[in-house]
């Protein structure tokens, strides 16, 4: 746990908050400003200290003691090493707001004075250099500046901020976990959900988003190929799983090309292959591994009912017994489409364009299938509003020199992924307390 002394200058540091910087919304950009030194501290601390999925003790450490020492009630440990914050402010409605935590295994090379030298165990037991890839670091920055923010003005709004520490997101994983560790029945449902994200790839401050779809769904498939072994030269002895797994390969690529409409997006893409020994021997088996993504739920469903049949059915064409079919499984690493409310997009859209002007907006133009695990806070019965914005991470002069022949400004989960913190953090800070002070005016 933090040290005493840490305990007591965060206490300080939310007194001095709730005493001295108390603004109205019209001030929220030079009270940002205002805080920004402490925030910008945070972020190199976070930034430096990254952990792996499922294993964020020391982020949610940190993460609760800045929260309770402004006055939230936090409990930690929720989905393995979630964090909940509540705070209560009268009637009025219960507004989710979730940053994620965890870094990804990749030994980071930016050069920055607080560039990240962790290096962590997995839950495997290798260990592995760890970094910041995907701007979490940022996040939960983001997640403390608006709660800070948000407890100085308490005066202009009503009602329960409910704010979330979310572990695992990297491996699509936390938000299941929370909502699996009864997060809804022990902390309330909400009548809103918050969520942001730093884009590397877009001008640092600016803020992104549009209605309807935002991510691609997501699921990891494992199919296991089974064959019966025997030696390399007297292959009419067995059954080469090698073989079979290579026709299910081939014949997996009939899905997008053949099964869904050349105008719906789908991915069915076989990143790991792994079977045999030795040169001279065949197998018992063999082992795929599959990312596929779809842009609804339909497309999804089909994919996934489409992988089950190809496989099970090449192995009744290569003459395999019903108990020793392909088997294709299903792994937790799995999310749906998310899609913003249109009705909640349309409600906080004026508010970030009078904000940030025209010019402070751009909109989200899909270019990938990324995938996000915050549906899992959004599709439960009755459904809760989401809404899942951006905030570009990278100088406008970056980004021009990148498109005159300059260097190319780092993607995402990349060795040499940075942002520039202060424009990423103020516009991130800005844009979550202006849209929580929306959907939870005083009464």
């Amino acid at each position: 746990m933090l040290k005493a002394t840490l305990k007591r200058a965060l206490v300080l540091g939310a007194l001095s908050i709730s005493t001295s910087y108390a603004v109205s919304a019209d001030d929220l950009t030079d009270a940002i400003n205002a805080d920004y030194g402490y925030l910008d501290s945070l972020f190199k601390h976070f930034h430096a200290n990254p952990e792996l999925s499922f294993m964020e003790t020391k982020t949610s450490e940190r993460l609760t003691a800045e929260l309770e020492a402004l006055g939230y009630t936090v409990t930690p440990g929720v989905g393995g090493t979630g964090v909940v914050a509540i705070l209560e402010n009268g009637d009025g409605p219960r507004v989710l707001v979730r940053a994620d935590m965890d870094g990804l295994p990749v030994k980071e090379d930016t050069n920055l004075s607080y560039q990240s030298e962790a290096i962590q165990a997995d839950r495997a037991g290798i260990e592995r250099p760890v970094m910041h890839a995907c701007g979490h670091d940022m996040h939960v920055t983001s997640l403390i500046g608006t709660a800070r923010r948000l407890a100085a003005m308490r005066d202009q709004w009503s009602g329960t901020l409910m704010l979330i520490g979310q572990p695992a997101e990297e491996i699509i994983s936390g938000a299941r976990a929370m909502i699996e560790d009864n997060l809804y029945e022990r902390f309330g449902r909400p009548d809103y959900a918050l969520a942001l994200h730093v884009a590397a790839r877009a001008p640092a401050g600016k803020v992104i988003y549009g209605s309807g779809l935002t991510y691609s769904s997501s699921d990891s498939v494992d199919i296991r190929v089974y064959g019966t072994g025997t030696h390399g030269a007297s292959p009419h002895l067995g059954n080469d799983p090698v073989v079979l797994a290579s026709q299910i390969v081939t014949a997996l690529q009939t899905l997008v090309s053949r099964e869904i409409s050349p105008l719906e997006p789908g991915v069915v893409t076989v990143g790991s292959f792994h079977a045999g020994s030795k040169h001279n021997i065949i197998s018992d088996h063999a082992d795929l591994q599959l990312t596929v993504r779809a842009n609804s739920t339909e497309t999804r469903d089909k994919l996934l009912a489409g992988i089950k049949r190809i496989a099970e059915n090449m192995g009744r064409v290569a003459g395999l017994p019903e108990d020793k079919l392909p088997k294709v499984v299903l792994s937790v690493e799995t999310t749906p489409v998310t899609y913003n409310d249109e009705a909640l997009t349309a409600r906080l859209d004026p508010v970030f364009r009078s904000n940030f002007g025209e010019d402070g907006i751009l909109p989200a133009i899909q270019t990938g299938m990324g995938a996000e695990d915050f549906p899992y806070f959004t599709n439960v019965k009755p459904n809760v509003p989401g809404f899942y914005f951006a905030i570009g991470g990278t100088p406008q002069a970056d980004l021009d020199a990148e498109a005159a022949g300059g260097p190319r400004v780092a993607g995402h989960h990349s060795p040499f992924f940075k942002i520039a913190p202060e424009p990423s953090i103020k516009a991130g800070v800005r844009a979550m307390t202006l849209a929580v002070l929306e959907l939870m005016p005083t009464n």
